[in-house]
């Protein structure tokens, strides 16, 4: 019997129309279009302003574009694995809205908090149930709706967020394509560089927290940028190596969108060129769960069947890690 393998066989992808230019954040804080553009690679970054829109909001039109791409009726789908660090409300799972939503009624599922390495790990998590020959398809979506829970007084991280969504299709394959290999890692001694203070159980909102801002994303931008280019380019190197895979056999690495450097020092690592790395981060900022997903969306139709992928990601927690990837079709 043929080993079974989770191969990614559509996309789908979704941002918000608004887009948040440079330029509109010169007048909100202190910073401007060239020191934003210099530091982080980002030009604009697209915002869900509509009022009662949430995570589960972005995630649908991604997952009804696969829907159509594949014909499939919504109560095909066995599972859907959520990876966001803004679930619509704390419980239920954003998943399971997403489901009620599309109409998968047949679907189970649930959200994956790993920060900018969510997708990474839902994408790990939905191949080993593919792998395990139980279910045959499953929706790996990575959303978060960052506007949430970003403080548009603070420069440091105001410049660098956006919103979206991004999501694939995971079938089974016999044919040796689809997700290969996967190094993911974890450190939560990270946690004090990027955290956000309260909302959880260790300090429930109160009005105390709210009057201090504590309901927005903490970062020390020089420690998590200095841990990210170690970590995502370590990783990636760790991961060819592993598979005896140089620079030449490698198509495409699919880096998380936070900044411009981290992106070049990890493609550097790896040997790769400028014209293999994907980079959208100018047009749609750090969407967290959602880079890496909108950029194979992006890219999709220059995607051959076979190629070799590397996706790469560094995030809060600190979470990061690397997945190997064969593609499984020609992009159409």
């Amino acid at each position: 019997m043929s080993k079974i393998t989770a191969a990614i066989t559509a996309v789908g992808g979704y941002v918000p129309e608004y887009r948040l230019t440079n330029k509109e954040l010169e007048q909100m804080v202190d910073t401007s279009d060239e020191w934003i553009k210099t530091r982080t690679g980002i030009e604009e970054r697209r915002i869900l302003k509509e009022p009662g829109k949430a995570s589960s909001d972005m995630a649908v039109p991604a997952i009804q574009e696969i829907l159509k791409k594949k014909n499939l009726d919504p109560k095909e789908i066995d599972c859907i694995i959520c990876a966001t660090v803004t679930p619509d409300m704390v419980f239920p799972a954003t998943a399971n809205l997403i489901s009620a939503k599309i109409g998968a009624t047949n679907a189970w599922g649930f959200d994956m908090s790993a920060a900018c390495s969510g997708f990474l790990y839902s994408l790990s998590t939905g191949a080993s149930l593919i792998e395990s020959g139980r279910y045959k398809k499953v929706i790996v979506v990575g959303v978060d709706k960052m506007s949430a829970i970003i403080d548009y007084t603070d420069r440091n991280t105001c410049i660098i967020f956006g919103d979206g969504a991004g999501a694939v299709l995971l079938e089974p394959s016999t044919e040796g394509l689809g997700v290969m290999d996967s190094i993911l890692k974890s450190d939560g001694a990270g946690a004090e560089y990027l955290h956000m203070k309260a909302g959880g159980s260790l300090k429930p909102a109160s009005i105390e927290t709210v009057t201090a801002r504590e309901h927005y994303a903490y970062q020390e931008g020089k420690t998590v940028f200095k841990f990210a280019v170690s970590g995502m380019a370590d990783v990636s190197a760790a991961i060819m190596e592993r598979n005896n895979l140089g620079a030449d056999d490698i198509a495409w690495l699919v880096p998380h969108q936070a900044n411009l450097r981290i992106i070049d020092a990890t493609a550097n690592r790896m040997g790769l060129p400028t014209e293999k790395v994907m980079i959208n981060i100018q047009r749609y900022g750090n969407t967290t769960a959602g880079t890496i997903p909108l950029c194979l969306w992006d890219w999709e139709k220059q995607l051959k069947k076979g190629d070799n992928l590397v996706l790469a990601a560094f995030g809060g927690g600190f979470t990061w890690g690397a997945i190997w990837i064969k593609w499984a079709y020609d992009g159409q």
